[in-house]
């Protein structure tokens, strides 16, 4: 499953295109370390700037695991990114996105990269499973995995803080009609 360059998915709203170097701009990096951004994920402990931004992009490299741009569709603007760590030997794929650009935020673009990256990961005759998690207290993750018919399938309960509250963490997965649990 590893991507060429070249590789893109088109949705109704949004292109998913592979990340490169020369995507890590002053805009990807603000996006990192803007706490509202970040507010529910592991990111907001970390400082980032260009180096740690290109070992992580390296991590890719080489893997079946995927590390996208979300463009507009319309104007080709990169709006965020969203990830999938697969594994062909378990036929899984966890996924996780971040919308950095918070004027989109609410108007579906996030919605449409997720139902655009899992109904092709799905399609792929290696993945037989998709999963996702969130913290209780991401509403918006929530919804956008129940609307991609996602199941709650495990809460490791009171796991992580935020904002000085012990939060739970939810586990979703969707299988694939066609190669069930």
């Amino acid at each position: 499953m590893i991507l060429t360059s070249k590789f893109e998915l088109k949705g109704l709203k949004v292109l998913l295109t592979v990340l490169e170097e020369s995507d890590i701009t002053d805009t990807y990096i603000d996006w990192l370390n803007d706490p509202e951004v970040v507010r529910f994920s592991n990111q907001r402990f970390v400082m980032h700037d260009r180096a740690s931004c290109l070992e992580y992009l390296a991590s890719f490299a080489g893997t079946d695991n995927l590390f996208l741009n979300v463009r507009r569709l319309d104007n080709q603007q990169a709006i965020g990114t969203i990830t999938a760590y697969v594994s062909k030997n378990h036929g899984t794929a966890d996924v996780g996105i971040l919308i950095g650009e918070k004027y989109v935020w609410g108007q579906g673009y996030g919605q449409d990269a997720w139902n655009t990256l899992t109904n092709w990961l799905i399609e792929q005759d290696i993945i037989r499973k998709i999963t996702a998690g969130t913290l209780s207290c991401n509403r918006g993750m929530i919804t956008l995995m129940e609307r991609s018919e996602m199941t709650l399938e495990a809460v490791r309960y009171a796991q992580e803080v935020v904002d000085g509250q012990p939060e739970d963490i939810l586990l979703y997965a969707k299988f694939s009609d066609t190669k069930s649990s």
